[in-house]
């Protein structure tokens, strides 16, 4: 019997499509906890379809739900040709599904040639206009102005319990120094602008401790920790008006 835990029937439809001839061996890979997405190729996120490998994270429905909550603050702004940055953009499912709903100026930046290569596929596929850039955040000394920034970041600490089907996934784009913290730390401290909108998704004990520091950066701003669907605080968004 399949594992209904792990394969929807639909999982398992697409498999049978992809893999007509070797697809119950497929679904054995799967039921050892590697990642469905990856054996699929791709995945819905939003109203755009996004390519996935083991080169960049699987979309999840908390990141998904970040860029709900985003283009719903930022309506007021949707057809302004603003400047919009993802940092650590990995698949660039953000960058492509802001681009997509907004007239923004859209870039993306990100540390792994790999990744960026599958964000690079994933703009054509929605035809949509991106900018993705090979950078390292860590070392970069000031962010340019830009006047929306969003990140989903790497936020796990190297102490924390994960899903064994992350060991799968590129562990640079999960795990992060400080207890998760570090990347939070870099980014806030190279913005030396008063951005409209600062959206992070984050780890659910992180919340206090990065809404103390981004007022540190941002005196003025509202700060709000907000929760994802399953009730854990999941966003950090830091407004000016």
């Amino acid at each position: 019997m399949f594992n209904k835990k792990t394969l929807i029937e639909e999982d398992i439809r697409l498999l049978k499509e992809k893999y007509p001839d070797n697809w119950e061996e497929k679904i054995k890979k799967v039921q050892k906890n590697y990642p469905v997405q990856y054996l699929i190729g791709n995945v819905d996120f939003l109203n755009t379809n996004i390519l996935v490998n083991e080169n960049v994270l699987i979309p999840r429905f908390e990141t998904e739900y970040l860029v709900e909550k985003v283009l719903k603050k930022v309506e007021k702004f949707k057809n302004h040709n603003l400047k919009f940055v993802d940092i650590c953009t990995g698949s660039g499912c953000i960058a492509i599904s802001i681009a997509k709903n907004t007239n923004f100026l859209c870039t993306g930046i990100d540390i792994s040639k790999e990744a960026l290569e599958v964000a690079e596929k994933n703009k054509c596929l929605n035809k949509v206009s991106v900018t993705f850039l090979k950078q390292d955040i860590l070392t970069k000394e000031i962010l340019e102005s830009y006047d929306i920034i969003v990140s989903n970041p790497p936020y796990i600490g190297y102490t924390e319990e994960v899903d064994e089907t992350t060991r799968y996934e590129p562990q640079i784009a999960l795990y992060a120094e400080n207890n998760g913290l570090l990347f939070f730390e870099a980014i806030l401290s190279k913005i030396k602008n008063k951005p409209k909108l600062i959206a992070f998704e984050i780890g659910e004990t992180q919340g206090t401790y990065i809404q103390n520091l981004a007022r540190i950066f941002f005196s003025t701003a509202k700060i709000t920790i907000e929760k994802d669907l399953c009730g854990k605080d999941r966003y950090v968004f830091i407004e000016h008006e």
